[in-house]
């Protein structure tokens, strides 16, 4: 199994949310572009990575994008990870069994994260924490809601450059 691409075209899917709402990825894709964020609850990396997503979120989540993760967990220990560490950002439930919307999108390590442009097709897609593709999708987001890009990791902070999932 290979991750998809920058270029592939990202497959639809529908998943219910922490919420208890569907998640309809066609629906929000009308809306604008989409960063999709997998994660399992017990991976450092993805301990690591969240908080950071969390930031882009609150920074642009009235700007035409949606962000949402994607847990591999159930809901009560996603609803545990999300408590621990902040997340408002929505959250879907990929299937425990089957892993369905994972698979379709090539995962081989979490966390992974996708930014997939209006249309559907992917223009980032990065394995593990990698602090440049992080930097692309908070452009992309800038851009998105036309506005100037918000410094989202400060310089002082110890922030690596990459860790693998």
């Amino acid at each position: 199994m290979v991750t998809l691409a920058v270029g592939a075209q990202a497959p639809e899917f529908t998943l219910p949310a922490a919420d208890g709402k569907d998640f309809l990825f066609k629906d929000a894709l009308a809306q604008g572009p989409v960063a999709l964020a997998f994660f399992k609850v017990s991976c450092p990396v993805c301990q690591y990575a969240f908080p950071l997503y969390e930031r882009l979120f609150r920074v642009y989540k009235n700007q035409g994008v949606t962000l949402v993760g994607v847990s591999q967990n159930t809901k009560k220990d996603t609803d545990s990870f999300n408590n621990k560490l902040g997340i408002t950002f929505p959250v879907l439930l990929d299937d425990t069994k089957t892993y369905a919307v994972s698979n379709s999108y090539g995962l081989t390590n979490v966390p992974s994260l996708f930014w997939i442009a209006k249309g559907g097709t992917i223009k980032v897609s990065s394995v593990g924490w990698n602090k440049k593709d992080f930097e692309a999708v908070s452009q992309k987001m800038a851009d998105a809601g036309k506005m100037p890009p918000t410094l989202i990791l400060r310089p002082e902070e110890k922030i690596s450059d990459f860790r693998f999932g």
